[in-house]
C-alpha cells in the first residue's frame, strides 16, 4: 500500500502543523493520481484538506471515478433536448444531430470560449479532456503556456499527459479555492460545483463523493 505523510497548513500560520496519511485516499483513487497528490498540493496552492477534498470530489465526478479522460458527446436526441436546449431547440434538429458526437460538439462549443464557428471544428478539437474535462480553445492556449508544451497542436496532451495538472491548474487560475475555504456545507460544495460545471449537473454526487474525500481528509 502506498502510504505518504502530507502537511498542511490551516489558514493562517499555525504553531503546529496536521498530518494527514494520504493512504487515506489509496482506495478511493487510482494510483496514477495517488503518485501525484504531494506534487499537485505543493503546486497548485492546496494548502488544506478542505481544498483537497472539494479538488478530488469534483475531478472524480467529473471523470466518472477518474476512469474518463475526454468528453462524451454520444447524446441522444432526447439528451440534447434536455441537456443543450439553448442549442436544440426542437426535435427536428436534434434528430440531425444525435450520437454524432463530432457534429454536437463543434455546435454547443462554436464561437465560444476561444472557438471559431461551428464549421471550424474547434467545438469538437478543444472539448472537454482531463479529469476536470479542459473546454475551448482559450483555455487549451493558456494550460499550454502555463505547461510549456503546445495543446493547441496537440490537444491529446490534455487528456494522455496531463488530466490531473489540467484539473489542478483549472482550479488554481480560477481561483476555486476561495470557494473552498468557505467551509464543508452543501451550499459550498454547491457554489464550487456551479463554477466547474456551469450549473449544477450532478449535484447528489459531487456532495456525496465531498462527504466521502472530507472524511477520509480529516
Amino acid at each position: 500500500m502506498l502510504r505518504c505523510l502530507l502537511v498542511f497548513r490551516l489558514g493562517k500560520p499555525l504553531k503546529r502543523e496536521k498530518m494527514i496519511s494520504a493512504s487515506n485516499l489509496s482506495t478511493k483513487v487510482p494510483v496514477a493520481v495517488m503518485a501525484e497528490i504531494t506534487s499537485i498540493i505543493e503546486r497548485f496552492n492546496m494548502t488544506s484538506p478542505l481544498r483537497l477534498a472539494h479538488f478530488l470530489a469534483q475531478a472524480a465526478h467529473e471523470s466518472g471515478n477518474f476512469k474518463f479522460l475526454k468528453e462524451n458527446l454520444n447524446y441522444s436526441a432526447d439528451s440534447l433536448l434536455k441537456v443543450f436546449p439553448k442549442y436544440f431547440k426542437d426535435k427536428a434538429t436534434a434528430d440531425k444531430y444525435a450520437r454524432k458526437p463530432q457534429m454536437i460538439a463543434n455546435k454547443v462549443y462554436a464561437s465560444r470560449m476561444g472557438n471559431g464557428d461551428e464549421a471550424s471544428g474547434d467545438g469538437f478539437r478543444f472539448r472537454g479532456r482531463g479529469y476536470i474535462q479542459l473546454t475551448g480553445k482559450d483555455n487549451y492556449k493558456a494550460f499550454s503556456n502555463f505547461i510549456g508544451e503546445d495543446c493547441i497542436a496537440n490537444p491529446d496532451l490534455v487528456s494522455d499527459k496531463y488530466p490531473l495538472v489540467s484539473a489542478s491548474w483549472f482550479f488554481d487560475k480560477n481561483n476555486l479555492w476561495t470557494i473552498c475555504d468557505k467551509g464543508a456545507s452543501d451550499e459550498v460544495v454547491t457554489a464550487v460545483t456551479k463554477r466547474v460545471n456551469g450549473g449544477t449537473n450532478g449535484i447528489t454526487d459531487r456532495l456525496s463523493k465531498f462527504k466521502l474525500f472530507n472524511e477520509s481528509l480529516t
